[in-house]
């Protein structure tokens, strides 16, 4: 009999993959037609960003009370249910915008109802896509699941702004709608039955602080979220704020911009691509070396670099940061126990989104401050100077990929087999 998918690709990692391409497409849309909803209701750009805010701030509060409940209810109806929320809020905006006149603070509303799904999503996503592939394949199971969704937002991106101009954002939402109801009947077909049943725990609050023993009983761990914290935060600034401000300035407007944001794109494609093939012993060591080109672009702003030049460095920044995205999602499925795997991912969550915010508030009185070329250096300054701190610990640098025999079954849901030896790294 000829095999017509790797052993690793089990029907649960093949369900998870393409729901998680058809939501992606849908939602990579969908952050278009908002802004442009926004717009011809007559709003201002800062009411396009206090629609973007009202989306980001329940996402922040819950994150952590989203993982706690990944942890104790079955994951797979998490998910389904955060993407039933999604899809009655973006329908219910949909029709708003379609029968012409929607209200700021409606639009801010349900935009804060997608947001709060997608803090119930996210940490319960995470640990069924890890837990849907074997400890010795999860790295390359990851690596394509990443491109797949990398490549939706892409093609989501430009397929929604077409989409947009097109016939208008209210059908675009509609879509989008459509796209999160098709993803939750996908999952809602997970087999969980070899997920290992938990214990009874105590409390929403006993699971967040567990989760954070877990989170700080690892120097590797929090030292890495505590960088991305900043990371992220700062990498926004630049690329929400300066970033606009130079291409129209220096490179020509926005199609030279979208054509550096499209080829950073681009870039996470061929990185995953990479993983495929690449298999780093020393994961964290390998992923941290690889955050050092997130300062690149920043310079490159701050020159700044011919628009094919900017191309060329955001292209290769791209495929750098998908390789430390593959080696961290594996270093947490390697070390990380299944039981507790969503409330971990939670509190990664948090330090990755928790800045962002406030950096892209003050970016521009920062910009007033020192100018915008100093802004774009010190942005650099601050990702390379915490980068290297990361690598002073041991821990990152020693932490090491466990290879173990095969199973004979590919695909199995269960993770019960490795979940005792997720406690150890050779730096311990």
């Amino acid at each position: 009999m000829v095999r017509t998918r790797p052993a690793w690709a089990g029907r649960n990692y093949l369900l998870l993959t393409g729901a998680t391409v058809i939501a992606n497409l849908g939602s990579s849309g969908a952050l278009i037609a908002t802004a442009f909803a926004v717009l011809a209701a007559g709003g201002s750009a800062t009411d396009v960003g206090l629609v973007a805010a009202a989306r980001t701030i329940p996402l922040v509060l819950f994150l952590l009370i989203g993982g706690a409940v990944a942890d104790r209810l079955p994951r797979h109806r998490v998910m389904v249910a955060a993407n039933a929320l999604s899809c009655v809020s973006q329908g219910l905006f949909a029709l708003l915008v379609l029968a012409g006149e929607p209200r700021l603070w409606q639009m801010a509303l349900l935009a804060a109802l997608g947001g709060t799904g997608q803090a119930f999503f996210a940490p319960a996503s995470e640990g069924m896509v890890l837990a849907s592939v074997t400890g010795e394949q999860a790295g390359r199971a990851f690596a394509v699941f990443r491109m797949g969704m990398n490549g939706a937002n892409i093609g989501g991106t430009a397929l929604g702004g077409a989409l947009v101009a097109a016939v208008g954002p209210g059908w675009v939402l509609a879509i989008d709608s459509a796209a999160f109801a098709l993803a939750g009947a996908l999952r809602a077909f997970l087999d969980v039955s070899g997920v290992p049943a938990r214990a009874p725990g105590g409390g929403v609050l006993h699971d967040l602080r567990d989760g954070w023993r877990e989170v700080a009983s690892r120097r590797w761990l929090w030292a890495v979220v505590v960088q991305f914290s900043i990371v992220n935060a700062v990498v926004a600034a630049a690329e929400a704020v300066y970033g606009p401000l130079v291409a129209e300035q220096h490179l020509g407007g926005p199609g030279p911009w979208g054509l550096a944001l499209a080829a950073f794109g681009a870039g996470t494609v061929g990185g995953a691509l990479l993983m495929t093939r690449f298999r780093p012993h020393r994961l964290l060591l390998t992923g941290a070396l690889c955050v050092f080109p997130l300062a690149l672009p920043s310079a490159a702003l701050a020159l700044p670099l011919p628009a094919g030049g900017l191309t060329a460095v955001m292209f290769g920044t791209g495929i750098a940061v998908e390789v430390f995205a593959v080696t961290w999602m594996t270093a947490l499925h390697q070390e990380i126990s299944e039981e507790k795997f969503s409330r971990v991912s939670s509190y990664d969550w948090l330090g990755s989104l928790a800045v962002v915010p406030l950096a892209t508030a003050l970016a521009g009185p920062v910009q007033d401050l020192v100018g915008r070329t100093a802004a774009l250096w010190g942005c650099s300054a601050l990702i390379a100077l915490l980068t290297a701190a990361v690598l002073c610990v041991p821990e990152v640098r020693r932490l090491t990929r466990r290879t173990k025999p095969e199973p004979a079954a590919g695909g199995a849901v269960s993770r019960a087999a490795g979940a005792t030896e997720s406690h150890t790294t050779e730096a311990e």
